[in-house]
């Protein structure tokens, strides 16, 4: 006997259209979809006009590995913005948090730890990793509790911290920069090293399309559990394929990047290794940062959607007061979102201390803005309650390959800024219209 609830879902199906019945079957985020189609077009526009699209220099393994590795940090930041915006509140303070951090850490490692202990110790990166995530967590916390328990606007609260952090950061150092970084540190940065080249790289990603069927697999068991209406087996075939087709080829593409021949060379020559008259081809596979960056985003999304804590966030942005006498403890919530936005931005301060192998009073600089415009571009409103993980983490993409390519462009850093800022403008106002459409 056949489940009403079912046959009313297909009945009411079978009256929409050819597209509409696919986009109900598949159950796709049709914002998500359209973030996609808009940075899809941006690669083949920059594709065309820096060679062509067949000669073109953007869409080459080489641009694209480095563009994942230049999204990573403000993607690991987005993620935590994600939530701060949910709940109607901001923080400028995130680009000024990660430099000072970053210093913290750089200091730590290259100038305090080696009086101590020596340099190159095998618990250099853990010790200066640590104390950077305890210092985010408590400037999260700090700002939070004045934002949550003393009543003052998100705003003002996160502004001041622009400004202060910005300052902090040149006074621990009087303005110099501190260099170099533990080696084992350095890893989080990318670059050759910093890669697990192309057998683990396979390795991630099968295991990855693995755990991608199981999800959709046990998605499907719990709806017949409870009752839900299911969607075709094609359908669900269908994101599967796409989803491991996505990764495999981002995998790929990775793989077919390969060691610049200047360390090949060395490689070569410390490991008695000879080069072939062919050359030698050693791919760098999948960069530490953007594996960062996507357990990050694994697990804010876990956080989001499947913790009591998630559901709280996204009950305060949607109506404050009723959150409030559910008996939410709304103070509380915002705390913590705050301590971890602080978490996060050590995390994001330690990729990109890593990747400069230095940490400098400029770090994270402007990067407020592009980590507000990655939320806001992928999907999270302004007005609160609506936004997603994923949907932040492929802003910050598009962000990223918009400066990435008008660097290659030629473009000059003002015109630059002036293109971002189009861009957010743009997008808050596509925003409007949405819920506006959709209320």
């Amino acid at each position: 006997m056949s489940d009403p609830a079912i046959s009313l879902d297909r009945a009411r199906a079978s009256e929409l259209g050819l597209v509409a019945r696919f986009f109900k079957a598949t159950e796709l985020d049709t914002r998500l979809l359209g973030m996609i189609g808009a940075l899809v077009i941006i690669w083949l526009a920059f594709q065309f006009l820096t060679g062509g699209l067949v000669n073109g220099q953007f869409l080459t393994p080489r641009n694209l590995w480095n563009l994942s590795v230049q999204t990573s940090s403000i993607a690991v930041m987005a993620t935590g913005m994600v939530l701060i915006i949910v709940t109607r509140n901001i923080d400028l303070s995130v680009g000024s948090v990660l430099g000072f951090v970053g210093m913290v850490m750089g200091v730590t490692q290259a100038e305090i730890l080696p009086k101590l202990i020596g340099f190159e110790q095998p618990f250099t990166w853990v010790i200066a990793l640590g104390l950077g995530i305890v210092v985010g967590a408590l400037i999260g916390g700090f700002q939070g509790f004045v934002i949550a328990f003393l009543g003052v606007p998100a705003f003002i609260v996160t502004l001041g911290g622009l400004l202060v952090w910005r300052g902090a950061a040149w006074w621990v150092t009087s303005g110099r920069t501190v260099a170099p970084m533990d080696s084992t540190f350095r890893l989080m940065g990318g670059g050759p090293e910093g890669s697990i080249g192309a057998t683990w790289s396979w390795v991630v990603g099968i295991v990855a399309c693995l755990a991608i069927v199981g999800m959709i697999v046990n998605g499907r068991r719990q709806r017949k559990r409870f009752n839900f209406p299911r969607r075709p087996v094609w359908a669900e075939a269908f994101m599967a394929a796409i989803a491991c087709f996505l990764v495999l080829g981002a995998v790929s593409i990775a793989n077919h990047y390969y060691w610049p021949i200047g360390i090949v060379r060395k490689y070569a020559e410390a490991n008695n290794i000879t080069i072939p008259d062919g050359g030698l081809f050693i791919p760098h596979g999948i960069a530490i940062p953007v594996l960062i960056a996507v357990a990050t985003g694994i697990i804010m999304t876990f956080v989001t959607t499947r913790t009591r804590f998630g559901r709280y966030v996204f009950a305060m942005g949607g109506n404050p007061e009723a959150a409030d006498l559910a008996g939410i403890n709304t103070r509380w919530v915002t705390m913590k979102i705050f301590i971890i936005m602080g978490i996060l931005c050590a995390i994001a301060g330690a990729i990109s201390t890593a990747r400069l192998n230095a940490a400098t009073n400029a770090q994270g600089t402007l990067d407020e803005l592009m980590t507000i415009a990655a939320a806001v571009i992928g999907g999270t409103s302004l007005a609160g309650g609506v936004g997603t993980i994923a949907g932040a983490m492929i802003g910050a993409l598009l962000m990223q390959s918009l400066n990435s390519g008008m660097v290659m462009l030629g473009l000059e850093t003002p015109l630059q800024n002036i293109v971002v800022g189009i861009v957010l403008v743009v997008a808050v106002w596509l925003d409007t219209i949405y819920r506006r459409r959709t209320a």
